[in-house]
């Protein structure tokens, strides 16, 4: 895996402008309908879409960049932000209810996105969510991403699809492919 620090110290310490409280919303709403009480959102950066749930949620986050995890931490608190992989995640099996991510699937080369699939499959309990700029045959956005399709990428796992669509432009302006799976 390619790792570009500066790149990503750069985008952490833009992240707070791409606060999208009604995604936050969106991510709270849909995980405590579900009836979860446990969550993870792996590349969470500086904490974002994390920000608007209740103390009543263990509240997880995983990272890379040193920079980012501080800002989270500084921000809330009460959540256990950790350095970590995507490909080694820290969790034991089945023990987070809701695992995510966002625009994180897009950064990743087709070997890390392959094992990060993997241990997201290996910790989550309930639900798995990918929310990824979406391209039917995957290809490259530019030098530091590429489109991908995450429904292609599960289907050999033990999961049912609950849902596979773009997100209204209203809670993800740049109109990612919102995909849920329940863990069978």
């Amino acid at each position: 895996m390619n790792y570009n620090e500066e790149f990503w110290n750069k985008y952490s310490d833009e992240n707070e402008v791409r606060y999208n409280e009604e995604f936050s919303k969106f991510v709270r709403d849909l995980a405590t309908s579900l009836r979860c009480t446990s969550i993870l959102e792996i590349g969470c950066g500086t904490g974002i879409d994390l920000r608007l749930f209740p103390n009543t949620f263990q509240v997880h986050g995983v990272d890379l960049n040193d920079n980012a995890l501080s800002i989270a931490k500084e921000k809330q608190p009460i959540a256990d932000f950790k350095k970590g992989s995507i490909t080694e995640l820290a969790f034991d099996d089945n023990s987070v209810d809701f695992v995510f991510t966002h625009g994180l699937m897009n950064y990743l080369d087709d070997d890390t996105l392959e094992k990060g699939i993997a241990e997201m499959f290996r910790v989550a309990c309930k639900y798995i969510m990918n929310c990824e700029k979406f391209e039917e045959n995957e290809k490259q956005i530019d030098e530091n991403q590429k489109f991908r399709n995450m429904k292609k990428r599960w289907l050999e796992y033990n999961v049912k699809f609950i849902s596979n669509v773009d997100m209204h432009e209203d809670i993800e302006p740049e109109k990612s492919r919102f995909t849920l799976l329940k863990k069978l």
